[in-house]
């Protein structure tokens, strides 16, 4: 066990290493790995089980007893990425897949690796936690609205079929590993330092299965993507800061609701959009999921030399969270 917690920690600690060599390895030798596409829906499915197990009833304290930060955050997450989203596809004039694509990366909620970043860039990780949570289990419901809304003059959008997909992908392995957690809490709490291992597997799995169904595409319009999703996640950051702000929430809160708004769960996108959409759909998804784990420990390293102000103290301690957070290392 020992041996496989360690290889657990090196997973997690250099994901944008193994997720860029990864691709470009699916890149160069495409048609090994062309037959992965069928597994993505599934290897999703275990990420989110995953998520499920660490899942604790104090992690939903926060959105009970200060919801106001919570509310303010989780809205920013599903107005500002989606109509971002859709203000570059049109300044870029991106083809229609890879514009509904972008679309619904806006429109997924934030992913579990925001709370790492928030953790070393001193922010609120309570509230990041908080936001996670919230904007996952709302997701059913807020990303197939949105898609309809904002994507549906490029493709067609069925949002009874996506909410469907959603729950099956998400809430359904999340209920599951927070009940087999109730079940056996202690089993559970052995095992934990092995998620990042298995979580960062299935995600660049995903990221091959795609890579290799794309090849021709990111040859011919791969910068263009790239840029489109490097100014999504920098409007993110920067408007989910600025909101924060605006609303006189302290610094902490200020950085955590700026990484929880910038980096999204692109494993959902990319599940989603091939789908629903098709493989060039997901492209801004998986780059995405290379691109949000260069640019989040940059920006968390910077704000990790800069020091916060005295906030209000947090219904539940920090300490909670960081031993999770520890422990999961993703």
């Amino acid at each position: 066990m020992k041996m496989f917690e360690s290889i657990s920690h090196i997973a997690g600690k250099y994901f944008a290493f193994w997720v860029v060599g990864a691709a470009l390895i699916a890149f160069f030798l495409p048609s090994t790995f062309l037959g992965l596409g069928a597994y993505i829906t599934i290897l999703l499915g275990v990420v989110m089980f995953g998520m499920g197990l660490t899942l604790k009833p104090v992690d939903f304290k926060m959105v009970v007893q200060k919801p106001l930060p919570v509310i303010i955050g989780v809205l920013s997450q599903f107005l500002i990425m989606p109509l971002a989203a859709f203000a570059i596809a049109y300044l870029l004039n991106l083809p229609a897949e890879l514009a509904a694509g972008l679309v619904l990366l806006g429109s997924v909620p934030g992913g579990t690796s925001s709370n790492v970043m928030v953790f070393l860039a001193r922010g609120n990780l309570a509230l990041s936690v908080a936001m996670t949570s919230l904007s996952t289990l709302l997701a059913p419901v807020f990303t197939p609205l949105i898609l309809l809304a904002l994507a549906g003059q490029w493709l067609p959008v069925d949002p009874v079929s996506m909410f469907v997909s959603i729950v099956q992908v998400i809430i359904v392995p999340i209920a599951l590993g927070v009940g087999v957690r109730k079940l056996a809490p202690a089993a559970v709490d052995k095992g934990t330092s092995i998620i990042p291992l298995i979580s960062v597997l299935a995600i660049i799995i995903i990221v091959m299965a795609v890579v290799a169904a794309n090849v021709d595409s990111i040859v011919s319009s791969g910068v263009m993507v790239f840029a489109a999703v490097m100014l999504h996640n920098l409007f993110g950051l920067s408007l989910g800061y600025g909101t924060a702000k605006v609303m006189k929430l302290d610094e902490s809160k200020r950085r955590a609701i700026s990484i929880e708004v910038g980096m999204q769960n692109s494993g959902l996108g990319v599940a989603l959009a091939t789908a629903h959409f098709g493989p060039l759909a997901a492209l801004p998804n998986v780059l995405a999921a290379v691109w949000h784990n260069i640019s989040g420990p940059i920006l968390a390293t910077f704000w990790s030399k800069r020091p916060v102000e005295k906030e209000e103290k947090d219904p539940v301690p920090q300490d909670t969270w960081v031993e999770d957070i520890k422990q999961t290392g993703l």
